[in-house]
C-alpha cells in the first residue's frame, strides 16, 4: 500500500516514514501544506497521514481542497485535541483523527482500517479460496493452513489483489500502489513479485489477464465457475 505523510517536523516526519516503511508501505513525504496537495491530488494513495498545522498551506485547507477531487483516505495526526477542532475536522473530512502523541500500534491499525473500509472490506480475515487466506491485522498468508513466509513488497502485492478480489487490477494500479517515486524498473520488479508470488502460493492464485492485469478470484467467484463448468459438461 501507499501512503503519503504530511507533517512539517523532520524528526517525527522520519520516524513516521520509518514506521509505515517497516510494515511494507511504500511512503511519500511532504514538509509543507502545498507540496502535499499537489503530491495527493498527482499520485494515487490508499492513505494520507495529515498534520493540521503546517507551512504554506494547513492541513485544514489541504483536506478542504482535496476533497473537491478525491476521496483518499485521510488520518488527521495532530496536537489539536479539542472536542471542537475533532468535529472540524471531521466535518471537513478527514476520516480518523489521531492526537499526537500517539501509540504506534493505535496509528497502525487505524491505518489498516481506513484502508480496508476504503476497499468495502469490514473482515481481517479474507478466504480466497484454493486454501489462501490472508490476515490483514498480522500481515499473514496461509495455504491450508500452513503460513507462507512473504517479503513485505510480495506481501503488499497480494493483499492489494485481495482487497480487490474479483476484480482485475491493472498492473498501473499496481504500480501507483506498491511502489514510491523512488522505485525503477517498475515493470520488472512488478514480473519478480509476481512470479515469486506464484511459486509460494501457487500458480493458479494469482490469474493473468492479458492485456489488462491480474485478478484473484472470490470464493463465490470460485464456486461460480466450478459451478458453470459443470452445467457446460452436463449440457
Amino acid at each position: 500500500m501507499r501512503a503519503l505523510i504530511v507533517e512539517d517536523q523532520p524528526d517525527l516526519l522520519f520516524a513516521l516514514r520509518g514506521m509505515l516503511e517497516d510494515e511494507g508501505y511504500a511512503v511519500d513525504t511532504a514538509a509543507d501544506g502545498e507540496s502535499g496537495l499537489h503530491r495527493a491530488l498527482v499520485w494515487e494513495y490508499d492513505v494520507i497521514v495529515l498534520d493540521w498545522m503546517l507551512p504554506r498551506l494547513s492541513g485544514f485547507d489541504l483536506l478542504k481542497q482535496l476533497r473537491t477531487k478525491k476521496s483518499t483516505p485521510v488520518l488527521m495526526l495532530t496536537a489539536r485535541d479539542g472536542v471542537a477542532d475533532r468535529v472540524q475536522g471531521l466535518d471537513q473530512g478527514a476520516d480518523d483523527y489521531l492526537v499526537k502523541p500517539f501509540d504506534r500500534g493505535e496509528l497502525l491499525a487505524r491505518l489498516r482500517a481506513l484502508i480496508r473500509r476504503a476497499a468495502g472490506e469490514s473482515e481481517s480475515l479474507l478466504e480466497l479460496g484454493q486454501g489462501v487466506t490472508i490476515n490483514l491485522i498480522h500481515r499473514k498468508v496461509f495455504r491450508d493452513d500452513v503460513e507462507i513466509v512473504l517479503t513485505a513488497r510480495e506481501y503488499s502485492i497480494f493483499e492489494y489483489l485481495a482487497l480487490h478480489r474479483g476484480r482485475v487490477v491493472p498492473r498501473t494500479d499496481l504500480y501507483d500502489h506498491i511502489f514510491d517515486e523512488n522505485d525503477e524498473s517498475l515493470s520488472n520488479l512488478l514480473d519478480v513479485h509476481i512470479s515469486n508470488l506464484r511459486r509460494k502460493l501457487g500458480r493458479d492464485v494469482i490469474e493473468t489477464r492479458r492485456g489488462l492485469g491480474y485478478i484473484i478470484h472470490s470464493q463465490a467467484s470460485s464456486a461460480e465457475l466450478v459451478d458453470d463448468a459443470s452445467h457446460d459438461s452436463a449440457s
